[in-house]
């Protein structure tokens, strides 16, 4: 796939690091053992980093829950809002190089949903952000984000690697210094993994990129990686995914005998009717590709968007 690692921002606390208010950590085993063999993550604690102590006394949002404020459960006038906020634009700027970024859920700083906001008397009302999570955000909009919790969905899990992955590519592509010829073969390198996320989107995108030549290419191509992540951000359903296998299996009409031709078709039928796992169509169409090579096809992002050891697609 690539020769380095893609860097991943993430909350200290999941790589084990004993940073939380109560001198404790929130060890995530997937973070620290499973994707730590493809990512090199760059560990970060809000708090700690504005200076606050190890143990301390927590933090909760409170007021409006478009826009809390970030106090002290004990001593309501330590407001440390304005704090977290400058320390996620500061980091924003300085974790340069990173395709993704591991929140801490459900933390007063960190959390990028359901973070509970305070009213009068207690009570907690609708959700809000964390303070420094939505600076941060707010600075690197492309950016693939995810929780901590909701990386346990196998679903949520692979549409944020993919996403990685897809960032890590494109920042090399920039690095490599960015043509008109390279946009198009960029693009169609990822048109069936489009397809399976976002099928219009995967139109538009296509319509974007079709008088090319028309456009600045130093303004046309931010736009258009801001519309490829959106659409990626959507996770593949079963039917979207059989409907890429039929297009792919198209390739092989010709090459294929008829009993291989109904294998293929009775796998994507089950794989659709929720009897077996996205792999084993996958699986099967790789060995046809293997044995009857297309070119086209060998390049298109869908059929490995990221490394084959983090088997994110067995239990999809």
């Amino acid at each position: 796939m690539q020769a380095s690692k893609a860097k991943l921002g993430i909350s200290a606390c999941l790589l084990g690091a004993e940073v939380r208010y109560n001198g404790g950590h929130k060890l995530s085993r997937l973070c620290s053992r499973s994707l730590t063999e493809h990512f090199d993550f760059i560990p970060v604690c809000p708090e700690v980093g504005i200076g606050m102590s190890i143990p301390r006394e927590p933090i909760r949002l409170v007021g409006d829950p478009q826009s809390p404020r970030a106090v002290g459960t004990v001593d309501r006038t330590r407001d440390v809002t304005d704090a977290l906020a400058a320390y996620g634009e500061r980091m924003a700027t300085e974790l340069q190089g990173i395709s993704g970024y591991i929140f801490m859920q459900q933390s007063p700083s960190c959390g990028l949903e359901r973070v509970k906001v305070y009213q009068e008397g207690g009570r907690p009302s609708e959700p809000g952000r964390g303070i420094f999570a939505a600076a941060f955000c707010a600075r690197h909009p492309d950016l693939p984000v995810e929780e901590d919790g909701r990386l346990n969905d196998p679903v949520l899990r692979e549409n944020f690697i993919t996403r990685v992955y897809a960032h890590a590519e494109w920042q090399r592509l920039l690095q490599q210094g960015l043509t008109r010829r390279a946009l198009i073969a960029f693009h169609s390198r990822y048109k069936y993994l489009l397809m399976a996320t976002d099928p219009v989107r995967y139109k538009t995108l296509g319509r974007m990129l079709g008088d090319l030549n028309q456009h600045d290419l130093g303004e046309l191509a931010p736009r258009y990686f801001s519309e490829l992540m959106s659409a990626l951000k959507k996770c593949a359903t079963r039917g979207t995914h059989s409907n890429v296998l039929q297009h792919l299996s198209g390739y092989l009409k010709r090459a294929l005998s008829p009993d291989e031709k109904q294998e293929m078709q009775q796998l994507i039928g089950q794989y659709r009717d929720g009897i077996v796992p996205l792999v084993v169509p996958l699986t099967l169409l790789k060995h046809h590709f293997r044995r009857h090579p297309d070119r086209y096809i060998a390049g298109q992002a869908y059929l490995q968007p990221h490394p084959e050891p983090l088997s994110l697609r067995n239990a999809l």
